[in-house]
């Protein structure tokens, strides 16, 4: 191999692997603004009152 192809190689796998890093910073990122997202959703809902003791529906057998 002449020096040049093993510099264009070695330039070619240093840019690779920049793209790579530059890709799991995205994703990483992107999950990180999904989770917020769903969070917020989360804590959007309605609080579901509970149903008293010993009341009629108080009790719901989810197993069954």
């Amino acid at each position: 191999m002449e020096v040049s192809s093993i510099a264009a190689a070695a330039s070619a796998n240093a840019a690779a692997q920049l793209q790579a890093e530059v890709s799991v910073t995205v994703l990483k990122k992107a999950i990180d603004i999904q989770a917020e997202a769903a969070l917020q959703l989360l804590e959007a809902l309605p609080q579901v009152p509970a149903a008293p003791v010993g009341t009629a529906g108080g009790v719901i057998d989810t197993w069954a």
